[in-house]
């Protein structure tokens, strides 16, 4: 039977904070399929803590070329996510999600011919290569005669960018600008529906395996039949292991690659500064094998959502920290030893020259 500490290391590597990283932020977005993004500014540190010393302007950078894109693919929740693989994902996750929202859409009065004229504003506002802030497009809809307060605006940004018309896009100021999916990113993969389940499984367990299958159904707000089809399509390109009598799935190429790269002791050492809402933490359903519950509130202050920054160290949870005016204020559960303050005045230096 594997042990804990055996199935963190394979999570570490699979998310790319132990072992080999990502040569760009783009790449982590490939590897991860999505990462939580809620949070601008945190989300792009989970790009950066990835990838072999980029910087926030290069995640910027990527953003502005249209090598990732920014939207809801799943949950309700802003991800980032690679371009291309975006329209097959709202195939899978649209109808359920959209389904669920149709006593909300009731509440603010939103029906399919509200819906309808908010699509015809932004296609004639973006056509051709245009792009529009948040503030500005409501002001738009508002000047069309389309009430925007109460939620009502933000319920027809998500319902247009769920149903494939428009995602966030280049910067603009300290966020991103909307444009048309179909303009920014006109290149996508097809894929039937069976292969997008199958798909959707294995990317997930490519950046953030080993996970169980209640894992896998709560991230994307699937089924446990799509995750059973998912697996019977995939055969032999997963393999499972048993830890405290739970199975886990992972791919065969991390399983391998595990075995081919024996742990170091600078991985043992090492201590990871990950941001706030960070996939290692907030990409699964359950949540104690990284996490004691005795700390969860210090991670979330009052139960309110609100994730803080996390201190990792041999893929457990350790502690918060947050920028301060000149330094890195860590606040550890319990002291961390000589070798892992090094480690983590490393990882500091690693998060300043990521923000410049």
């Amino acid at each position: 039977m594997t042990s804990r500490a055996d199935l963190l290391r394979l999570r570490r590597l699979a998310h790319a904070i132990d072992g080999d990283r990502e040569a760009t932020p783009a790449d982590v977005a490939r590897r991860m399929l999505a990462v939580q993004a809620q949070d601008f500014a945190a989300g792009s540190w989970a790009l950066g803590v990835r990838t072999d010393g980029a910087t926030r302007a290069d995640v910027l950078a990527d953003l502005d070329a249209g090598r990732i894109v920014r939207s809801w693919p799943m949950r309700g929740t802003l991800h980032f996510v690679p371009p291309e693989d975006l329209r097959w994902m709202l195939g899978v996750t649209t109808g359920r999600m959209i389904a669920g929202l149709a006593a909300r859409h009731r509440q603010l009065e939103l029906d399919a011919p509200d819906f309808g004229r908010a699509r015809d504003v932004v296609v004639e506002a973006l056509s051709g290569g245009g792009r529009i802030g948040r503030a500005e497009l409501m002001e738009l809809w508002e000047a069309n005669g389309i009430a925007t307060a109460g939620q009502r605006g933000y319920h027809l940004i998500y319902y247009l960018a769920q149903t494939g018309l428009v995602c966030w896009g280049p910067t603009l100021r300290t966020q991103q600008a909307l444009v048309l999916l179909d303009e920014w990113a006109p290149q996508s993969r097809q894929l039937e529906p069976d292969e997008a389940l199958a798909e959707f499984l294995l990317r997930y367990l490519h950046g953030h395996g080993p996970a169980t299958v209640k894992d896998f159904v709560w991230w994307t707000k699937g089924t446990v039949a799509g995750a059973k089809t998912a697996r019977a399509v995939l055969g032999d390109a997963l393999t499972t292991l048993q830890v405290d009598g739970v199975e886990y799935l992972l791919t065969a190429e991390l399983a391998d690659r595990a075995a081919g790269h024996p742990e170091t002791r600078s991985e043992r050492d090492a201590v990871q500064l990950l941001p706030a809402f960070d996939e290692y933490l907030l990409g699964y359903q359950q949540r104690d094998l990284v996490l004691d519950d005795e700390h969860f509130q210090r991670i979330v202050p009052g139960g309110n959502g609100v994730f803080q920054p996390i201190v990792v160290a041999r893929g457990r949870v350790v502690g918060t920290w947050r920028r301060g005016s000149a330094t890195l204020d860590i606040e550890s559960f319990a002291p961390l030893t000589a070798a892992q303050e090094r480690a983590a005045e490393r990882a500091g230096a690693d998060y300043r020259r990521f923000a410049g």
